[in-house]
């Protein structure tokens, strides 16, 4: 039985009674949780919840990731890790304190990102979308990623990667109401900017998730500085399928006409979705991360979803010396 996530973008109570969760209204609508093939929790609304209700979701293994008004995530309850190896934190630990080893890992992780990115831009040119120039300056940059000595360094590559490709979101989207003329964030400028923002959380709460399955410590990252404020493991590996399924289903929405200009609103100086905006997105992209493709190793189709677990797997064993890291491009 495949799992999904629950979004909750109403404001009320989340209780728990006998073996059920449910979401209660202020009218006293109740939504009940399906706590069987939920794996996870995304709460946009304000909503409140009890001790009862979190112990019952902790010993069915369901994480719950908080957003806040503007749509950013702002942390999760993270319950008690039932996976969790000594001997691979140990040895995530040291992958990391190892400057050669986490440069090593750092890099195969970056080159995989700018790789599904060139992926993307290849599909749109094929199309007839003039992508030809942020191709040549991605695959630069790409190229480049060997001699890079520094994480610091690195991450300008990667940062100048995924610059050069925003500036062919314009010619692949192809609207008047969603111009993008670059990036920005905290708050969003844009309606684009806005969905962009919108996107790469959910995807950061996905994959926290997926490595609450595995014996990683999501707090140990290797692109991303680890620090005692945030998890950055999920980040690293969130950038690795971000142009796959977070920016494919921005496109698909956008060109299908799906989300328009009345999904947005303007709010403290910013542009940010509304609740039909943002409903509308999670949909397109929970079908997204189930969409299933052929896996060349294990002669068996899987869904993206669980694509970002075996990518948890790989860095496992990497970390633990059984097989180097090799990251997932596609190939479509």
């Amino acid at each position: 039985m495949s799992e999904r996530t629950i979004y909750i973008f109403s404001d009320g109570e989340l209780k728990r009674k006998d073996n059920t969760i449910f979401l209660e209204t202020s009218d006293g609508t109740k939504r009940y949780v399906p706590i069987e093939t939920t794996r996870e929790i995304d709460i946009f609304g304000e909503v409140t919840l009890n001790k009862r209700a979190l112990e019952y979701l902790a010993k069915q293994e369901i994480l719950v990731h908080f957003f806040n008004h503007y749509e950013y995530y702002v942390g999760s309850f993270y319950p008690r890790e039932h996976y969790n190896s000594g001997e691979v934190i140990l040895q995530q630990c040291a992958c990391y304190l190892d400057a050669k080893r986490r440069l090593d890992l750092a890099r195969r992780l970056v080159a995989g990102s700018l790789q599904n990115i060139l992926k993307v831009l290849a599909y749109y040119r094929n199309k007839g979308v003039p992508v030809q120039d942020q191709e040549k300056g991605v695959r630069t940059f790409l190229d480049a990623i060997p001699s890079v000595g520094t994480i610091d360094e690195l991450l300008a590559m990667e940062g100048n990667g995924r610059q050069t490709y925003y500036q062919s979101f314009d010619a692949i989207v192809a609207s008047d109401e969603f111009g993008f003329d670059g990036r920005s964030r905290r708050p969003p400028q844009n309606r684009l900017n806005a969905l962009i923002s919108f996107g790469n959380s959910c995807l950061y709460g996905v994959v926290l998730s997926e490595i609450y399955k595995t014996h990683l410590d999501p707090r140990i990252g290797y692109v991303h500085t680890t620090n005692e404020r945030r998890f950055t493991l999920n980040l690293d590996v969130a950038d690795l399928f971000k142009p796959l399924l977070v920016d494919r289903t921005i496109f698909s929405l956008l060109n299908k006409h799906m989300l328009r200009a009345e999904h947005f609103a303007e709010q403290a100086g910013g542009i940010y979705m509304t609740e039909d905006g943002s409903r509308i997105f999670v949909q397109e992209f929970e079908e997204k991360l189930a969409t299933t493709i052929q896996h060349r190793e294990m002669k068996r189709n899987v869904s993206y979803r669980e694509l970002v677990r075996l990518e948890l797997y790989k860095i496992e064993k990497h970390i633990l010396g059984d097989k180097a890291y090799e990251s997932f491009v596609a190939r479509w």
